[in-house]
């Protein structure tokens, strides 16, 4: 018997998921025009903050110190810098580049009033994770850090640089990381035992949650739904502008409709398109 891949229908990450729930147009506008946005100071920072906690776990346990992750900062940001210089321009003066810097430094620091890294041997970071549903949607995206215990018992754990929300919010929050756990049942065959968010902003605080298969399948059922109201806006062009307060954060105000705005003509390029001729090329998350 000749075994084939499934026929990819398309392809869907938590941050493009979220972006449709938030805002169709949005989401339009980053995954079928690939519209240009200019780098965020807070996405930037958060960026340099996950790679100093990656690199903290090359050091040996007893060396995983505040002096460590700190020393480990400046580096981070040059090689950021090297890699894209544009993001220099998002500073007015050097003075707002040292606040940044210092916020960074005091992320880095709550780190170790939330977790003991000389306690902990991740089984992975920056793990890259995708699974195909039964309907050919391919899920994937990239998990913070898996941790195995001595049982067999996964906890996937997730670091944010903003504040944890509030109750209200949770549920918003923890769609990611159920994301993340629908992927690894599908890849491993078992339920991660915990899934956990760690908040480096605000005070610091760890959200926990124990997933089971109804939460998973619930899950299922929401991208699946999420994907079929993709596909509609897709057949109709509809792409309906939804206003909240995150728009105050949006770089496409001048094209959204909510802000008198005209978008331009939709082109002819279909989300999910990318992963039909490469299914492991991860480089346009969708």
């Amino acid at each position: 018997m000749t075994l084939t891949e499934p026929v990819i229908i398309g392809a869907l990450s938590p941050s493009r998921a979220g972006d449709f729930m938030t805002c169709p147009l949005l989401y339009r506008f980053r995954v079928i025009d690939q519209l240009p946005e200019k780098p965020s100071p807070a996405a930037v920072r958060g960026t340099v903050v996950h790679a100093v906690l990656e690199r903290l776990y090359d050091l040996p346990a007893p060396g995983r110190s505040v002096e460590a992750a700190l020393e480990l900062l400046e580096p981070q940001w040059r090689r950021l810098l090297d890699d894209d210089p544009q993001y220099a321009g998002m500073f007015a003066d050097e003075a707002e580049q040292a606040e940044w810097l210092a916020q960074a430094r005091a992320m880095l620091e709550r780190y170790f009033t939330l977790e003991d890294p000389t306690r902990l041997e991740p089984a992975e970071r920056e793990l890259y994770v995708e699974a195909v549903l039964d309907s050919g949607l391919m899920l994937r995206g990239y998990v913070d850090r898996l941790d195995v215990a001595p049982t067999g018992d996964v906890r996937v754990v997730d670091y944010k640089t903003g504040s944890a929300p509030g109750p209200e919010f949770e549920a918003k929050a923890l769609f990611q990381m159920k994301f993340y756990a629908l992927v690894l049942w599908r890849l491993r065959g078992t339920v991660p035992r915990l899934l956990q968010l760690v908040y480096l902003g605000g005070g610091g605080e760890v959200l926990r949650y124990a997933p089971d298969e109804a939460d998973l399948r619930a899950t299922e059922r929401k991208v699946t739904a999420l994907w079929a109201a993709i596909e509609r806006a897709l057949e109709s062009g509809e792409w309906r502008a939804r206003r909240s307060r995150l728009c105050d954060w949006c770089d496409h105000q001048a094209l959204c409709p909510e802000f008198g705005g005209t978008p331009p003509p939709v082109p002819d390029r279909q989300p999910g398109d990318t992963v039909r001729s490469n299914r492991r090329a991860a480089t346009d998350e969708l």
